[in-house]
């Protein structure tokens, strides 16, 4: 097996920072078609157990938006062959101190690229820090 192949680094890069644009303009159908559409698909987020497409669907359409500060750092795309991958990322949201982190899974399915598990974790800042 092949690990990060410059290829399908670039390939999965490019789908991540789709689906990070996508999240800052709160654009649904995009979001939407980047989680695998299916019952097993998880999501893991900072208040939220969401388990199945519909139910992260569902989610995406009742939450607080990311706001257009929102920043990346220590970005780490990991592949394996040429149909998985992890992304691993920190975050900042613009308006508090706290830091984001961000971990999900990717599979090349036969329509592109898709996030089957993601885990989204906050750090909250000590107060005067």
């Amino acid at each position: 097996m092949t690990i990060n192949q410059p290829d399908t680094v670039a390939s999965v890069t490019h789908a991540f920072e789709t689906y990070e644009k996508a999240l800052i303009d709160n654009d649904l159908a995009i979001l939407d078609g980047y989680f695998w559409n299916s019952e097993f698909t998880v999501r893991f987020g900072v208040t939220e157990n969401l388990y199945g497409a519909d139910a992260i669907q569902a989610y995406r359409r009742r939450c607080q938006p990311v706001g257009p500060g929102r920043t990346l750092h220590g970005t780490v795309v990991t592949t394996f062959g040429d149909s998985f991958a992890t992304v691993s990322t920190r975050f900042r949201d613009g308006e508090t101190d706290d830091q984001g982190r961000q971990m999900q899974t990717w599979v090349r399915f036969a329509d592109g690229w898709k996030v089957v598990a993601a885990h989204v974790s906050v750090m909250r800042a000590a107060a005067g820090s």
